[in-house]
């Protein structure tokens, strides 16, 4: 028979420089999401489970509201337009 081995304690508890906003939001950004993945499937998820998502701009909040009673950022619609540039196949605008 062999000895026990105890493994060491690991820390699940990530630390990350994000800042999640919390406040009412003043305009609606453009969710980044990878290759393939549906934008409005992504934030439905987010907002069920309470995650946070990323916009292109890099803001990061969790989503709770109807985005599309507000202005879109400027800054993500400009990286939306950097990415419609050099990716064949998007849309001239984001759908969701």
């Amino acid at each position: 028979m062999t000895d026990l081995e105890t493994m060491p304690v690991l820390d699940t508890d990530l630390l990350t420089d994000e800042q999640t906003e919390t406040a009412k939001p003043t305009v609606a950004h453009i969710v980044k999401v990878k290759r393939g993945e549906n934008a409005a499937a992504v934030v439905l998820e987010a907002r069920v489970m309470g995650t946070p998502v990323v916009a292109l701009c890099g803001f990061t909040w969790v989503p709770s509201r109807d985005p599309k009673q507000l202005p879109v950022c400027e800054e993500c619609k400009a990286m939306y337009g950097l990415y419609k540039d050099f990716n064949d196949g998007l849309s001239d605008s984001p759908k969701d």
